[in-house]
């Protein structure tokens, strides 16, 4: 089947689009963005899904612009990160930070009944088994896929597959970037499926407590790179400390093109 490229549907986009650093980002902060996903679960197929860049994404996509369709195929696209917001706001762009760990959140604890089932790509039996003990969600279809999933295309293709198989309002993609991004995009080429996948990381790990997030004053204060630093400093370090600071350089060489 052939592929159409998603976009937000016209009434909802309004005048929101934010062109920021080569990407088409919806302005939306974390209500906006969990009431457009309700409409958009809500609405006929073909499946759609959200993205969610932060500094981290930006970095890569300047290593990696093959990765770019990931994002330009997306149905919505927020920004994750409060460092690019400022830098947005520097250059005068209303750009609000959504983050996926808050759009999760809300998503699950206002809108999601217990008896709703929902799709899970990634996590582990703990994880499913504290959304049914904290959250009375109990009904999971639940896809583990393997290892090293980003070089091995048939194992996309089959968690693709079991996201479009299953067919429910909303699928979240827990298996990390880019990979996350590249199951969401193959079910979306399907053309069978229906429903939002949502790329969201970690996002499940902090609602359940199995990864501890930064307090909120050091959220709002711009810091919660430093409190994932460290609280994991050995397997973050090159990316907070090396990889990270060159969005510095990659957003002034933006402001010049």
């Amino acid at each position: 089947m052939g592929y159409t490229a998603l976009t937000l549907p016209p009434d909802l986009a309004l005048e929101t689009r934010v062109n920021f650093m080569g990407l088409e980002f919806d302005a939306f902060d974390t209500k906006g963005t969990v009431q457009v996903l309700l409409e958009m679960a809500d609405r006929t197929p073909p499946l759609t899904y959200l993205v969610t860049p932060n500094v981290d994404h930006m970095v890569r996509l300047d290593n990696e612009p093959d990765l770019r369709p990931l994002y330009d195929h997306a149905g919505l696209i927020v920004c994750d990160s409060r460092i690019l917001e400022l830098l947005a706001r520097l250059d005068r762009k209303p750009l609000p930070a959504s983050p996926g760990a808050d759009v999760v959140e809300k998503l699950i604890l206002d809108h999601i009944e217990p008896g709703e089932k929902i799709v899970l790509i990634g996590g582990d039996v703990n994880l499913v088994e504290a959304l049914a003990r904290d959250h009375g969600i109990t009904n999971v279809a639940w896809h583990a896929p393997p290892m090293g999933l980003r070089h091995n295309p048939d194992a996309v293709k089959k968690a693709a597959e079991f996201v479009c198989r299953h067919n429910e309002r909303f699928a979240f993609v827990c298996v990390g970037s880019p990979q996350q991004e590249m199951i969401a995009y193959e079910a979306a080429k399907m053309g069978t499926g229906k429903g939002v996948a949502l790329c969201c990381g970690a996002s499940l790990d902090f609602l359940t407590g199995k990864t501890t997030r930064a307090p909120k004053w050091m959220r709002e204060a711009r810091l919660e790179w430093l409190h994932r630093l460290t609280s994991e400093p050995r397997r973050l370090w090159k990316r907070y400390l090396v990889d990270g600071p060159r969005i510095f350089r990659i957003w002034m060489k933006s402001r010049q093109d």
